[in-house]
């Protein structure tokens, strides 16, 4: 495969460069249909006259349909767009580099899908759509899945799958925090995906940044108890990954604290954790929930998360996670390369 793209590249490069952009057409009318061609051309940064173009050639091929409210992806389109994914990974040396960031993180398995979050916001569905399909194929009976809260980790719940064919699967936050949009806070997640996989769920009503005291005051409530010890059973931990210092401020943190977390030269944040490129924890969000020490005890623990401007943050919070899948985007990935390097 590798030997015919690299063939094509040097005697028809055109062709290629078309076939990406009909791709990343189709991606984005799949994740925003219906929509229009104008929305279309200011999505992925081309003509209008283009687009007509391009359009109309996807139409006559049964790709898409246009009516009064815009354009959709058929479902020939569909099997299309899944196809061309793994294509378009071969011709962009995407697999080559899962492996080495796999190998030089040393991580159970790396995903890597085109394009780059920072630039294009349908990146992040496709994230989503990617891990839900991941979860669904590792999933077995009576498994505990824990879920962190964040938009990323929202458009995992929006993209996945539906399914009824497993017993006794129970779904609950990895963490409390009841601080931010009610949307994207872990709860809301949490029950939104136990219906879509026919699953019991289990709620924490926990914000983040209470005093010591206030903790260890909650946590002997019985209630909260029989969460936390079906939490710390959870065989499967969905997080998402941020940059140390912007999620610091979306959790309240203080200027102070901020500031500490700079000195230490914290880059990474996951889970309430927050890392220096090393992978050592240089500061901790008080909460309750699954802990840095207990990563080891769940079976796989998934990152997913995208963007160029995460390539220090991912390195960060990941580089000591032997039995972590990250799923992530091209933009991110090249960025984690050239830091390994």
């Amino acid at each position: 495969m590798q030997q015919l793209l690299k063939l094509q590249q040097k005697v028809v490069p055109e062709m290629l460069k078309l076939l990406e952009k009909r791709y990343n057409i189709l991606r984005t009318i799949y994740y925003k249909q219906p929509i229009g061609r104008r929305a279309l051309a200011n999505d992925i940064g081309i003509g209008e006259r283009v687009v007509r173009t391009e359009v109309s050639f996807l139409k006559n091929q049964n790709l898409i349909d246009i009516d009064t409210s815009g354009m959709t992806v058929t479902k020939e389109g569909e099997i299309i767009t899944d196809s061309l994914k793994e294509f378009i990974k071969e011709l962009r040396g995407l697999k080559e580099i899962e492996n080495i960031i796999k190998n030089k993180l040393k991580l159970k398995q790396v995903i890597v899908v085109p394009g780059d979050l920072d630039e294009d916001k349908t990146v992040k569905s496709e994230l989503g759509r990617v891990t839900g399909n991941y979860i669904k194929n590792i999933l077995k009976d009576d498994s505990i899945l824990a879920i962190t809260g964040g938009s990323t980790i929202k458009e995992v719940v929006d993209n996945a799958p539906r399914f009824s064919n497993f017993k006794n699967l129970v779904v609950v936050p990895a963490r409390g925090g009841i601080g931010r949009k009610v949307e994207i806070q872990a709860n809301t997640l949490v029950a939104k995906l136990a219906e879509k996989i026919n699953a019991n769920y289990k709620l924490m009503h926990v914000p983040d940044n209470l005093s010591e005291e206030a903790l260890k005051a909650i946590m002997k409530e019985n209630e909260i108890k029989k969460v936390l010890d079906i939490i710390h059973k959870a065989n499967i931990l969905v997080y998402g990954i941020g940059i140390a210092d912007v999620m610091a401020r979306r959790r309240g943190v203080s200027k102070s604290e901020i500031d500490f977390i700079r000195e230490k030269e914290g880059v990474g944040e996951a889970f309430g954790y927050y890392f220096n490129m090393e992978g050592e924890v240089v500061y901790s969000n008080p909460t309750i929930g699954i802990k840095r020490e207990n990563i080891s005890n769940v079976d796989t623990i998934i990152a997913v998360t995208g963007g160029k401007s995460k390539g220090k943050a991912i390195v960060a919070a990941e580089i000591k996670n032997k039995n972590s899948v990250l799923i992530t985007d091209e933009g991110a990935a090249r960025e984690i390369v050239k830091l390994l390097n």
